[in-house]
């Protein structure tokens, strides 16, 4: 009986995280359209924070007793992201990623997922090294924001509907779509690791898989419904900005709160995330995510899923 209600629960967290990707995108392009920014920012900014938000949850219920719950819930989740996210939606259509994409916020995806590594070495990721993901973190915002006031500067474009009320509105959408997506995903986690435990795996393990798989779920969710909308820069600056976070927001703010430890096979799984990552600078030549690539991305994130199963 218990089973069939962590099933159900489940269901409903997934309805949830329907709904308020729909909602989180629908808010988002409004606030592009009317601030005249691009769906690239919107998407690594209120959408990418929005989605980010199960990650920043799960990891600090985890601070202190379950650090490995938060370091494999962030490898997990940003391989899920380019593996399962990305893989998917650029098997229902090409995604294109403007060249600005791949020059600047992609090199910083993986520049960020260096200095994750650099921190490990030392056996930790200590509080004084969550500070400094912080610390970077908020750089990594300001230049975003300048990104987009340069855009909006630059601009001629001029409207006429300036009503407040659309404003409030967007925002409406967005902080709903935001409080689905946290509500949902966490119930969709919660209830999935009882049903995990049943099997007797372990917090790395779960924290790699089924929680990783589960707190990615909002971005893959909110990317589908962008690109079904004809918004693929959304889509991509979403996982883009999300993996982007999880490491400096998500990493920053569970060791801030607690130190946590790195043992020696974690390297591993951060060759794998760097891997997936850097699969992304293929469409530098063809700017554009094929099929092909989606096809050659999901089977390898089901390799990888399988081979954290069996090692």
């Amino acid at each position: 009986m218990e089973i069939a209600i962590n099933v159900a629960l489940t269901l409903v967290g997934l309805a949830m995280l329907c709904f308020g990707g729909n909602w989180l995108v629908s808010g988002g392009v409004v606030i592009a359209k009317k601030l005249r920014i691009s769906n690239l920012i919107i998407g690594m900014t209120v959408v990418a924070y929005g989605t980010s938000t199960p990650e920043l949850a799960a990891s600090v219920a985890a601070a202190g007793e379950h650090t490995e719950i938060i370091l494999g819930n962030i490898i997990g989740s940003n391989i899920a992201n380019v593996g399962m996210v990305i893989g998917i939606a650029a098997i229902m259509v090409p995604l294109v990623v403007s060249r600005s994409t791949l020059r600047k916020e992609i090199p910083i995806m993986l520049g960020v997922s260096l200095l994750l590594i650099a921190l490990s070495l030392d056996g930790e990721i200590s509080q004084y090294d969550g500070i400094i993901l912080i610390g970077f973190l908020i750089a990594f915002t300001i230049f975003t924001y300048k990104d987009a006031k340069k855009q909006r500067d630059e601009s001629n474009k001029e409207t006429n509907d300036t009503k407040n009320n659309v404003y409030l509105k967007a925002a409406g959408l967005i902080v709903l779509g935001v409080v689905l997506l946290g509500v949902g995903a966490y119930l969709t986690v919660e209830n999935a690791v009882v049903l995990a435990a049943e099997f007797g795996l372990s917090e790395k393990l779960i924290g790699l898989t089924v929680i990783a798989i589960g707190t990615s779920l909002p971005e893959l969710i909110t990317s589908v419904i962008a690109i079904r909308k004809g918004h693929t820069d959304i889509g991509v600056g979403n996982i883009i900005g999300s993996n982007i976070y999880n490491i400096l927001m998500i990493m920053g703010v569970g060791a801030a709160l607690g130190s946590v430890a790195i043992v020696p096979e974690v390297f591993i799984d951060y060759a794998i995330m760097i891997a997936f990552s850097a699969s992304l600078l293929v469409a530098l030549k063809m700017g554009v995510i094929n099929r092909t690539m989606g096809i050659v991305l999901a089977i390898a994130y089901i390799a990888f899923l399988v081979f954290t199963f069996f090692n």
